[in-house]
């Protein structure tokens, strides 16, 4: 199996070389960078498997950073997992609407951030075998280039956004709850709220326009894709 491949842009020299020996001990490849810029040549450059992101960086905020990464084709499925502090509970919450996945608050231990890390790239591995293309009316998803199209015109979605429609796609007709969804995208063991849910899904609606209508919501329990 390939060395899975992280990228952590930090500013801290000692935090940045904390990271990178606690990753590489458990068998990542790991490649640094201390500004926002330079860790966005660096992605771009060679898309890694993950970003460990701080938040704070001296050049850019680690929110736009995400903004931009998210608006990358090459880079919408790298996962991110972003270091915060405990006075940055905003900013967590934009990182999330912009499309990360995980957080974790400094101070940290480097067994945490490894286990957080393990997470995140289990549940954004390779999936069960679903339907590769699934049309419904003017929506169309494609599971193996993780694409999207509403009237044969692609539409952009992050990663969360795209794993969002797929999970209520192949689903069609049946209630999902917003447990079960945050079960299915985020995975069981993350500190998220529902709430982010219907974020995201607010959002979703918005890209897919008239096709967002499809995603039906069923008040006091979940959501449900038109059968």
């Amino acid at each position: 199996m390939m060395e899975q491949r992280i990228l952590v842009i930090d500013d801290e020299p000692d935090l940045l070389e904390l990271i990178r020996f606690n990753l590489v001990q458990v068998g990542f490849s790991v490649e640094t960078a201390e500004t926002g810029a330079e860790g966005l040549r660096k992605a771009r450059r060679s898309p890694p498997d993950l970003i460990v992101l701080d938040l704070m960086l001296p050049d850019l905020p680690g929110t736009e950073v995400c903004r931009l990464l998210r608006a990358e084709d090459r880079l919408i499925d790298t996962s991110i997992l972003m270091l915060t502090a405990k006075s940055e509970e905003v900013d967590r919450v934009v990182g999330f609407e912009l499309g990360a996945d995980d957080y974790v608050t400094k101070p940290f231990s480097p067994r945490e951030l490894v286990l957080r890390v393990k997470a995140i790239l289990r549940r954004t591995g390779p999936t069960l075998d679903v339907q590769e293309v699934i049309e419904h009316g003017a929506l169309k998803i494609d599971h193996e280039r993780h694409r999207c199209w509403v009237e044969n015109c692609p539409v952009s979605l992050t990663a969360k956004e795209f794993r969002l429609l797929s999970s209520l796609m192949t689903r069609p007709g049946r209630v999902m709850t917003r447990e079960s969804l945050l079960g299915d995208v985020w995975g069981s063991d993350i500190a998220v709220t529902t709430r982010t849910i219907d974020t995201h899904l607010k959002r979703l609606r918005e890209k897919l326009g008239s096709a967002g209508d499809l995603i039906e919501t069923v008040r006091g329990v979940g959501y449900r894709f038109a059968e």
